[in-house]
């Protein structure tokens, strides 16, 4: 019999405990023992052996086969497990006896029956226990009418299976009718009498106003294949909304929150499986599925604990306040020139910029953004948008650190914030601690370092540094004790040409130094390891595509649903064969058929790409001007637009056309258009159907986790020992890909617009084991010729 939830519960409760509170008394082999004896007291629903006065330690001893005194010494520790045991076992509710599976009420064995007469059988006494025939003959004998037919367990089907109905409710109503069943007879013969599916149940799965949803309908339907000897999952396979998770999981002691996240990533039969079985299984979606485990992910979940940035609530640059405000971490998310320098301390900080540090910021953001510069200044470079919003959160976090407490979690330095100003950045002794104290958090130094000493070199760089430009910010420097001195002050006053020249000449040997120990932290590569290391990556990755159109629900029944699933299949189709970065795919417009397109000048000033049927060429073309890409000035452009007809293969052509015509509809939910061709989907709680850099990044991530990542307990998703990750790792695929067929980083840099150098600096490790077989390719021909 299933094992009552409270008792699984209760198992699950505490085999926590034990892995929290006594794992780290005892050695392995003893705890495990002391596990093993608290679980078969709740499986057993025995209490704790007592004495008059507490446990009985030296029976517990002998029954964990432990020394008694050795559990006696750690008793303040075993104790709470013992004591929520015994109160389970006081408080447990009686079973009910096994009953039959036709539901039989009792009420009716309790109705009063005629005395047997001669030549007649005796009705038995309602005094003697009965079994199942016994009380279906006896309830029989007194209702008038025709008598239920008899239940088989495997009925034999009263004609040939000629068809193969595509609907679940279609192919329920003919094997019903090819077995003779009827929704009544069918209840009673998989139906338990201590479960509470009623019959018109499978009356409402026959009329199609209902489907099953909850696990113990699933359950249901598995007995139901059983009974018409049908294969596995033959009739859940024809469900109309095959991406909605299954409702009723046991899962009590997880929060509301996390229950939906974890829902769609449990099998059916999850609240029948054995407690060990479903902690395992909660653990590998944990750490597979919703966090995506790597050192990296450790790392930045302890990170995350502890916040320290300051921040620049009144400077924005194209995004949200919010995003700003937020200082929103990045969720591992690449740079979009494929750089790594994301840090997992891109949270909001627990401090605003003073007033003063605030206009310093500002002044900086203005000279590297402006159209023009200010008269009297030079410079080298202009930052775009998403790069000034980088620098801005980079900085805040080096001043942060600067201002955090030395004794608190962060270990800063303690430098007063109204003493924390920009002038501080031409001494090296400031910039030195600032890389030793994150070598310390983190272990080893990385590219964030490097990347680091580099805008410092930019700001102190002669003629066009902005900080060399700026002298009078000596004037607001202040001593800090073991860091700065009043000396240092008065020979930066003095000559502050000077201690740039120093501070410039000091941070190039730096970088070189770093250089050559830093480490990958987070390898970019990791969550796609298994798509990479195929043959044919793109091909590997475009089984993610073919899992969604497989459990693409009914766009007839479930509106919302199947657009969901329709821009998520676009998503993953645009990127492999557009392999753009995500802002330039987020941001790419659409113009209807019979409408007349954005011309390349209106796309120019809005720095974005355009989705339009092209009459020439008859197919779905999209054009992105090159100032709307990162590296605008790369050799690849030259000048010249993005321009790439999509090619009508894999039903991509007939997919574009019902989002335009029907889904993106039903996602807006009447709001305003925001004229993306890829669109959010508007709730109560969120009206702006545009997506900005973390929602998109979500909406991919979420794609990866349901329909990408393989789940051995479900038979879901399409590649195994996949990892959660974010749009741009599809541009890591195609340029890959095209390594492993051609070998050449020319060809690989066309299919995502960039230089042969940038595709052999970050993909030529995917290489060197490719070589030898592409020559091996061109001289076996030889031998096949001869």
């Amino acid at each position: 019999m299933t094992e009552p939830s409270h008792t699984r519960l209760l198992s699950r409760k505490i085999s926590d405990y034990c892995r929290i509170r006594l794992d780290p008394l005892f050695p392995p082999q003893e705890g495990a023992r002391i596990r093993a004896f608290l679980l078969n007291l709740i499986s057993c629903a025995k209490t704790p052996p007592r004495k008059l006065r507490g446990y009985d330690w030296q029976e517990i001893g002998i029954l964990c086969d432990l020394d008694g005194e050795t559990l006696r010494s750690a008793r303040t520790a075993i104790e709470p497990a013992l004591d929520a045991i015994a109160r389970n076992t006081k408080t447990a509710p009686k079973q009910a006896p096994i009953a039959g599976p036709r539901n039989t009420k009792p009420q009716r064995l309790a109705r009063e029956r005629p005395q047997p007469t001669a030549g007649k059988a005796p009705v038995p006494s309602r005094h003697k226990k009965l079994d199942r025939s016994e009380r279906e003959v006896a309830v029989d004998r007194q209702k008038p009418g025709i008598k239920p037919r008899a239940i088989e367990e495997f009925p034999q089907p009263l004609f040939e299976e000629g068809s193969d109905p595509p609907s679940f409710q279609a192919a329920l109503d003919f094997q019903m009718r090819r077995h003779g069943d009827s929704y009544w007879h069918l209840h009673r013969a998989v139906v338990r009498d201590d479960e509470s599916l009623d019959r018109s149940t499978i009356r409402h799965w026959l009329q199609g106003s209902k489907s099953p949803r909850s696990v113990a309908s699933m359950e249901v339907l598995a007995r139901i294949e059983r009974r018409y000897r049908l294969s596995a999952g033959y009739f859940k396979a024809k469900l109309p909304l095959q991406t909605r998770s299954a409702s009723g999981h046991i899962l009590d002691d997880i929060g509301s929150a996390e229950r939906r996240r974890l829902a769609w990533h449990l099998p059916d039969d999850f609240n029948t499986r054995r407690s060990e079985e479903q902690e395992e299984i909660l653990e590998w979606v944990r750490r597979v599925i919703i966090s995506g485990s790597t050192d990296y992910r450790k790392f930045q979940a302890a990170a995350l604990k502890q916040r320290y940035a300051i921040r620049f609530p009144g400077i924005t640059y194209g995004q949200s306040d919010a995003a700003n405000d937020g200082y929103r971490l990045q969720r591992e998310q690449q740079d979009d020139d494929g750089a790594q320098f994301e840090d997992p301390d891109l949270m909001s900080g627990v401090i605003d910029a003073p007033p003063v540090l605030g206009m310093e910021m500002a002044d900086l953001i203005r000279f590297k953004t402006a159209t023009l510069t200010a008269f009297g200044l030079q410079r080298n470079g202009v930052w775009g948008e998403e790069t000034a919003s980088q620098k801005v959160e980079h900085l805040g976090l080096m001043f942060g650190a600067l201002a955090a407490h030395p004794r608190g979690p962060v270990r800063g330095y303690g430098v007063p914030t109204q003493h924390v100003t920009f002038g501080l950045l031409v001494f090296p002794s400031v910039w030195d601690w600032y890389v030793q104290w994150r070598e310390r958090r983190r272990g080893f130094y990385t590219a964030w370092e490097v990347d680091m000493l580099r805008i410092s070199l930019a700001l102190t760089r002669k003629d066009t540094g902005w900080l060399r430009q700026q002298p009078h910010l000596a004037s607001r420097l202040r001593p800090i004790n073991g860091l700065v001195s009043q000396p240092d002050i008065d020979r930066a006053r003095g000559d502050w040409d000077d201690a740039c020249d120093v501070y410039f000449k000091h941070a190039s040997s730096r970088v070189k130094e770093i250089q050559r120990v830093a480490r990958v932290h987070r390898d970019p590569f990791e969550p796609i390891m298994p798509v990479l290391e195929a043959d044919s990556p793109v091909a590997e990755y475009r089984k993610i595509t073919e899992e969604i159109l497989r459990l693409m629900p009914d766009g007839r029944i479930h509106r919302r649903p199947a657009a969901e699933a329709v821009r998520s299949f676009l998503m993953l189709r645009f990127g492999l064969h557009l392999g753009l970065r995500q802002k330039n795919l987020r941001q790419l417009m659409v113009s209807e058929p019979g409408r007349l397109p954005r011309s390349e000048r209106q796309l120019a000033d809005m720095k974005r790409g355009e989705l339009r049927w092209s009459e020439r060429e008859k197919g779905w073309e999209v054009l992105i001007p090159s100032v709307a890409f990162k590296n605008a000035n790369s050799s690849f452009f030259g000048s010249k637009p993005f321009r790439l007809l999509l090619p009508n293969l894999g039903g991509l052509y007939e997919h574009i056309e019902a989002y335009i015509d029907r889904h993106r509809r039903v996602l807006l939910g009447g709001m305003e258009d925001p004229g993306t061709f890829f669109i959010k989907t508007v709730k109560a709680t969120s009206k702006d159907a545009a997506y900005d850099r973390n929602t998109f990044y979500e909406a991919w991530r979420l794609t990866i986790q349901r329909y990408g990542i393989h789940n051995p307990y479900t038979k879901r998703g399409a590649i195994p020992g996949l990892l959660p990750h974010g749009p741009h790792n599809v541009r890591d695929v195609l340029a890959t890909h095209i390594l492993k067929q051609t070998g050449s980083y020319e060809q690989a840099s066309y299919a995502i617009q960039d230089t042969p150098d940038m595709v052999a600096h970050h993909y030529g490790r995917f290489l060197p084991q490719d070589k030898a077989a592409l020559a091996a390719r061109i001289l076996n021909q030889v031998w096949q010729a001869a």
